[in-house]
């Protein structure tokens, strides 16, 4: 039986082992507002109508490339209350999607990594929290409990292009499901007693 130990709160990684996530190709990802909470605006008529926050947000992923140059923002909604987007990472002379062999880690020793996704997530979720705590500041927007984002982020490779088509589509449809999305507060049953 395991005892809980607060020193030891080593957590399990969900990332694969051995992927080169700074690899050229495309990445499917899902950021989650904590507790899912709605800051970013409403579904009206089968459209996000982003609020101030949102439209930051949006902003701010549409800004990432300036941050990161190897890398391209593809597809990308934002809902109520989590984010879905593609991001398209490029190495020189290389394709958007490799194949799934090409994104074990290389050598790399001597030369400055490249960013991973992890590392261009954790920016894009670090500037979008201190923008949105000025935002809690200066224009009362909603605070949140200790944290702006959930911890982790949910991350898929892109292997081929009827993937990335079915995602594209996915992420553009969203809205249009936020009545059955997984996300959405009111689709969560509430706890039995």
């Amino acid at each position: 039986m395991m005892v809980y130990d607060p020193t030891n709160l080593r957590r399990r990684s969900i990332r694969l082992k051995g992927l080169d996530y700074a690899a050229a190709g495309g990445y499917y990802v899902t950021i989650v507002a904590q507790w899912r909470e709605s800051f970013f605006g409403e579904i009206r008529n089968a459209e996000l109508i982003p609020n101030d926050a949102g439209n930051m947000i949006n902003k701010i992923w549409l800004s990432l490339s300036e941050r990161f140059p190897k890398i391209e923002v593809d597809t990308f909604q934002l809902m109520p209350n989590h984010f879905h987007g593609i991001l398209m990472v490029h190495d020189v002379g290389a394709t958007l999607v490799v194949a799934p062999d090409l994104l074990i880690a290389p050598d790399r020793a001597g030369t400055r990594p490249a960013p991973t996704i992890g590392k261009m997530i954790g920016a894009f979720k670090s500037i979008t929290t201190h923008e949105y705590i000025l935002g809690v500041n200066a224009h009362g927007w909603v605070p949140f409990n200790q944290r702006f984002w959930q911890r982790n982020y949910y991350e898929h490779i892109i292997r081929n292009q009827a993937a990335h088509e079915r995602i594209a589509n996915y992420i553009f449809s969203n809205p249009a499901n936020w009545g059955d999305d997984e996300e959405n507060l009111h689709n969560i049953p509430p706890k039995e007693n």
